[in-house]
């Protein structure tokens, strides 16, 4: 059994108790559709997802960050980790804090659950690893013969799966290592696997292939380049290049707000990526732009933008509502987006990237409408504020036409 306690802070006093019996996923958020609903603003719809993973060794509770404003476990920003009993999750910095506690069923002993999980694991077939010694740590590769240093999880196809990135509602994202080397030499690389339990729906599906398809189309510098897309044991995969860097929302998250010359050239990085597929025939929006989807490369410090299954063509019937909270716009919001609908994400990304704070704590009444107020927030210059005020102006027409538009006017604030 798991137990969940949301605590009053500074004092820890118990506010609300949830116990799950046998569940083996316990997912948390704003959004009715959770198992436990915190209505805070900090909140995202869908924060937090804790799942139990069965091993050889005994089952574990594994934690999944999906929110904008990441989770801490025991004070440290994670996007995923193993939670051990008695850990105090806090859903966003500030956000509210939950104490996690697991309690073995009074009616099964703990030698049995460990005899049926390890029942259900199959051990990967695994290859020769190098055992040189010298090698730093957290290496895949031995720095002297090449080998593998590191187990295998699990094979996919021709893909040797060799650590898990990251997990969310529409599937989870791999480490893998193509050993044959579909372009003549082995290469390290991302492959994304479609949950199995969005599977049977229909929408699910045409966005994780949309994905595949836009990436396949697209060559152009800033965006992952694609490699593969199969179908293996009835489940969808999409192999893309690695990206060595850290997204924008972790980088804040650890380091706190950026300068606003490395946030104006940034975001002038972003706009000319989202400058060159709103160019295109038809037109094509990203529709989730957001500190977690740009990351910024290791090696040169440019922006990559990232997640392009919530892509749609202008043109086409009003869809689904997609976008972040914060993020999204009002017309976007209502299943209408346009291409000014990214630019008004570029400025909401701006707010957050230069105070550290989700933007929508900053959205508020001003005069006859609700807009972002950023007028007293120090670490935003006046021009800036401008930039942000008119990025994100509640009608479209109010806005930037274009990314160019936009690009060229951040650019005057350096």
């Amino acid at each position: 059994m798991v137990q969940l306690t949301l605590l009053n802070l500074p004092d820890s006093r118990p506010l609300q108790r949830w116990d799950f019996q046998s569940q083996s996923s316990i997912k948390i958020g704003r959004s009715p559709d959770n198992d436990i609903i915190l209505n805070d603003q900090l909140v995202s719809r869908y924060h937090v997802e804790l799942t139990l993973i069965p091993s050889r060794s005994g089952s574990s509770w594994q934690l999944v960050n999906q929110g904008t404003n990441g989770t801490f476990l025991n004070g440290v920003l994670v996007s995923r980790s193993v939670v051990p009993d008695d850990s105090l999750i806090q859903l966003a910095r500030d956000g509210p804090v939950l104490k996690f506690q697991v309690q073995a069923p009074a009616n099964l002993p703990p030698a049995a659950n460990l005899s049926t999980a390890s029942k259900l694991v199959t051990p990967p077939p695994q290859l020769n690893l190098c055992s040189h010694e010298g090698n730093l740590p957290g290496n895949l590769f031995c720095m002297r013969c090449g080998q593998l240093l590191v187990p295998v999880q699990q094979v996919i196809r021709q893909y040797y799966v060799l650590r898990t990135l990251g997990q969310g509602g529409m599937g989870t994202t791999y480490l893998a290592w193509d050993k044959a080397g579909s372009v003549g030499q082995p290469r390290l690389l991302v492959l994304k696997e479609m949950n199995a339990n969005m599977a049977q729906l229909a929408k699910a599906q045409e966005l994780f292939e949309r994905e595949a398809r836009t990436l396949a189309a697209l060559n152009y510098p800033g965006i992952p380049q694609y490699y593969d897309f199969f179908v293996e044991s009835s489940k969808k995969y999409l192999a893309m290049e690695l990206i060595h860097g850290q997204d924008l929302e972790q980088r804040v998250l650890n380091m706190g707000p950026v300068a606003p010359q490395q946030a104006i050239d940034w975001m002038i990085q972003v706009c000319d990526i989202l400058g060159h597929i709103h160019s295109l025939n038809p037109p094509l929006i990203h529709r989730d732009i957001k500190p977690a989807n740009l990351m910024a490369r290791y090696r040169d410090n440019r922006i990559v933008v990232l997640d392009f299954g919530a892509v749609k063509e202008i043109g086409t019937l009003p869809g689904t509502r997609i976008g972040a909270e914060g993020y999204s716009s009002p017309e976007q919001d209502l299943g209408q987006p346009c291409i000014q609908s990214d630019l008004y994400a570029v400025g909401a990304t701006l707010i957050f990237i230069l105070t550290g704070v989700a933007p929508i704590k900053f959205y508020r009444r001003c005069g006859s409408e609700y807009k972002f107020d950023v007028s007293n927030c120090p670490t935003i210059t006046p021009q800036l504020q401008e930039v942000i005020s008119l990025a994100c102006e509640k009608k479209v027409s109010r806005r930037y036409q274009s990314a160019k538009d936009l690009s060229e006017v951040i650019a005057t604030c350096r």
